[in-house]
């Protein structure tokens, strides 16, 4: 979830710590950051007090001194919160009941108290022999490691350490090659980690600015914009999701050349077992592609040219590819970083739900594969809407799953176009959404006779939903931001908005999509008391309703006039038929100008006047 939309989720007590870090840090920065000054005083030092739109555009600004901080409060803080953080940043944990993440992080303590207790036989039986391999490697960074945390009892002083000596490890660890786990597991055998106390130290993590516990609904919320810049402290490349679409790419022959970079085992060792076991082994990315992916005797020009097709095979549409290895590497990196957007307007919001719905019906496990990828509870529902919260894209699903099972899946849809099985299922379903939008007035109309003409088979209760998602997708075609999150944040079980536009960080469109059988929309009182409970909500998540849009196939005379006089809501009407030209004139366009504004004029919109207008 965006910070935004977690900010408009929790209420004032439970982000007043994060209010007051960053209030903390941007008092002091405003004497001498002159954008963070000037923001400042647009809320005149009042952050408390500011909408969330205000304090997501101060944090983006103040990000840089935010981060600086939280480095030096997490160093401060101990292995605990380290364990902690590392599983709160981890994909798919960045929304999770407090319930959860105390079990996830019990399974973890787990994992590195037997990691480290095997580790302790190792040194033991190394100590007797003058061979200079792994165990001598892990034993010299141990005792180095216990050095650094030791050395300050000698003066008297709490034993830690340093961020300079930390930094020193760092390079010793690569330079003896010792991996992530096994560097926490050595870290436990010396200064073990706390098997409980989450919930104190998750307030800890509270303290400065980097998670968010709602009471109410037990859950922790940790932004998309922290957990990012968690990853730039942990010096962590990409997340683990992109990670593991790289290594799934790779050949067997490359996922070898890796392991035995690093003198792991690769005899008997299955494919999938070599995947999870370079992924846990918290290798740089950017060392695995210019140099461990490859066989000895690559050149750079060899070397050059396997990351080209790597870029083919993930997919990503880049500029340039890059004249030097590591100009490549870093391409490839950045693409991934900066990926999750782009892979989300790949579908519509109708596109995807559809993709999610019928991959489930050809694989249902897949439900259970995705709670296994991304850690999530057990007896949590899936749907697409949780996806969206948790940044899971429709590209990770599908890499999610192995090149043999995708192209089972593309056979078994009845999909006979040739290419990359990945891009071509998605094209199918983008393919999908453009044939519903073409038939967008029979959709409103529910005419289920003219819809199977076009072959378009869609069960009539299904109707208002199809109508719904159609409507997100034609927005979103012209360039609006359908905002999912807040949607889910102030649905409740009675007041449940179709759809909601984003204007701003703290002004939207309230949208209602109605379908009419019998012609003219007529039911004005029912409509206004739904739209006005969602405005109510909406205000109370500190938004602003600049407008409330319905879609209908048409309306009566009476519901025009009832919303052109109601003086508690500003309502615009369009018309199906409208809204469809308006699109039809936005695609014509080379260069099109649409704004949303276009629909906050109130009653009856003219949408040949709009069109000619784009």
């Amino acid at each position: 979830m965006k910070l935004s939309s977690v900010l408009s989720t929790v209420n004032q007590i439970e982000k007043s710590k994060f209010i007051n870090f960053l209030d903390r840090i941007c008092t002091e920065a405003s004497s001498h950051d002159k954008q963070v000054a000037k923001q400042f005083k647009n809320i005149d030092g009042e952050i408390k007090n500011a909408p969330s739109g205000e304090v997501t555009q101060l944090f983006r600004l103040a990000q840089p001194l935010f981060q600086r901080e939280v480095k030096s409060q997490l160093a401060l803080s101990g292995a605990q919160a380290a364990l902690l953080v590392n599983i709160l940043s981890r994909d798919g944990n960045c929304v999770a009941r407090l319930s959860w993440v105390e079990h996830l992080y019990e399974k973890e303590w787990k994992q590195i108290d037997a990691q480290a207790k095997s580790l302790k036989s190792l040194f033991e039986a190394a100590e007797q022999t003058e061979v200079y391999d792994e165990p001598k490697r892990l034993g010299i960074y141990y005792a180095c490691l216990y050095e650094a945390l030791h050395n300050d009892e000698r003066s008297n002083r709490e034993g830690k350490i340093t961020d300079e000596e930390r930094g020193i490890l760092n390079v010793l660890a690569h330079k003896l090659d010792v991996t992530a786990d096994n560097r926490v597991a050595i870290e436990h055998l010396i200064d073990p980690i706390p098997k409980t106390g989450v919930s104190d130290c998750l307030n800890q993590l509270r303290e400065i600015g980097i998670a968010f516990v709602s009471k109410k609904h037990q859950t922790v919320y940790v932004p998309d914009e922290i957990v990012a810049l968690l990853h730039r402290i942990q010096s962590k490349e990409l997340a683990d999701k992109h990670l593991l679409r790289i290594l799934r790419t790779f050949s067997d022959a490359e996922l070898s050349n890796i392991l035995k970079s690093h003198d792991k085992r690769i005899r008997g060792v299955s494919r999938d077992e070599k995947i999870d076991t370079v992924y846990k082994m918290g290798l740089s990315v950017s060392q695995i592609l210019s140099d461990d992916m490859h066989g000895e005797q690559s050149g750079v020009t060899e070397k050059k040219e396997r990351l080209k097709t790597l870029i083919e095979d993930l997919q990503l549409a880049l500029d340039k590819l890059g004249t030097t290895l590591e100009e490549r590497c870093s391409l490839i990196i950045g693409a991934l970083n900066s990926s999750t957007e782009h892979e989300f307007n790949i579908l519509s919001a109708t596109g995807y739900k559809s993709l999610f719905s019928t991959l489930s019906q050809h694989l249902p496990q897949l439900p259970k594969m995705l709670k296994e990828e991304f850690e999530l509870e057990p007896n949590q529902d899936i749907d697409v809407e949780k996806l969206r919260a948790l940044a899971i894209t429709p590209y990770d699903i599908l890499f999610m799953l192995s090149n043999e099972q995708v192209k089972s899946l593309k056979s078994d849809m009845g999909i006979t176009r040739r290419g990359d099985p990945r891009q071509v299922i998605l094209e199918s379903f983008a393919d999908a959404t453009d044939k519903l939008v073409e038939n967008y007035e029979a959709l409103a109309r529910r005419d289920l006779a003219a819809l199977k003409q076009k072959n378009i088979e869609i069960a009539e209760a299904d109707i208002g939903i199809k109508f719904e998602e159609v409507t997100k997708a034609i927005f979103e075609e012209l360039g609006l931001t359908v905002d999912e999150d807040l949607r889910r944040d102030i649905n409740t079980a009675k007041d449940k908005a179709d759809i909601l536009l984003s204007l701003s960080e703290d002004d939207i469109i309230i949208g209602e999509a109605k379908t009419s059988k019998k012609g003219d929309f007529a039911k004005y009182s029912t409509t206004s008391r739904q739209v006005k409970a969602y405005v109510t909500r909406c205000e109370g998540a500190g938004k602003r309703v600049a407008q409330v849009l319905i879609v209908a196939p048409s309306f009566s005379n009476d519901f025009v006039e009832s919303a052109e006089m109601d003086t508690e809501v500003n309502i615009s009407l369009l018309e199906a038929a409208g809204l469809k030209k308006i699109l039809e004139a936005y695609k014509s366009r080379r260069n099109p100008k649409f704004s949303a504004k276009l629909f906050t004029k109130g009653g009856l919109l003219k949408a040949d006047l709009i069109a000619k207008n784009i």
